[in-house]
């Protein structure tokens, strides 16, 4: 049976959902045209680079799933190559369950928004947490962040896909705010958080 990079979601079980509910047929032809990725294209290094916020899933060793937040500026989420990303670790809250869920079981998945332009992209793969890795940081860090990172992630992608636009409510930042509407002399917006 061939496989494809969908199958990665797609399980059986996914396929049979599919199959008595109506969608399988289209997701079939999908396949047959290629499908999802499993390298980084130059059209996905560029969302990436234009992202300052993203999510990362990951589940602990029980199956126990987690999502955090992770945000800097634009770009901060690097590609490394055509298969791989990581990001900088600096401190937050400290409860550390990214990390210890990805001791234990390694599967991950990073989930891309762009609200004003209506995209969502998602990406499955596998993350390590890496510690003391002069080339990483080097990589990896921002010098004006303030704050040296404790650790990095690298992500090594196993297969991504854009997401349809239905269902997904504009939203704006203050700096996409900011160029799109006219501002009064002697005014300037309050810095993003």
């Amino acid at each position: 049976m061939k496989r494809h990079v969908s199958d990665i979601a797609f399980t059986p079980t996914v396929k049979a959902v599919q199959q008595r509910l109506g969608s399988r047929k289209g997701y079939a032809a999908m396949e047959q045209r290629g499908g999802w990725r499993d390298s980084i294209t130059p059209e996905l290094k560029a969302f990436i680079a234009e992202r300052d916020t993203f999510f990362i899933a990951t589940a602990n060793a029980a199956g126990q799933p987690y999502i955090q937040h992770r945000g800097g500026p634009p770009g901060f989420l690097k590609v490394l190559d055509e298969r791989t990303l990581g990001f900088a670790d600096y401190s937050g809250n400290r409860q550390y369950i990214t990390v210890g869920n990805l001791e234990d079981n390694p599967k991950a998945f990073i989930f891309l928004m762009d609200y004003a332009n209506r995209r969502r992209i998602k990406i499955w793969g596998r993350a390590a947490v890496v510690e003391d890795d002069p080339t990483l940081h080097e990589q990896l860090s921002d010098p004006d962040y303030g704050s040296a990172p404790e650790r990095f992630v690298v992500f090594r992608v196993d297969a991504w896909d854009v997401n349809c636009p239905k269902h997904i409510k504009p939203r704006y930042t203050v700096e996409e705010i900011g160029r799109l509407v006219p501002l009064p002399e002697n005014h300037s917006l309050p810095p993003a958080e």
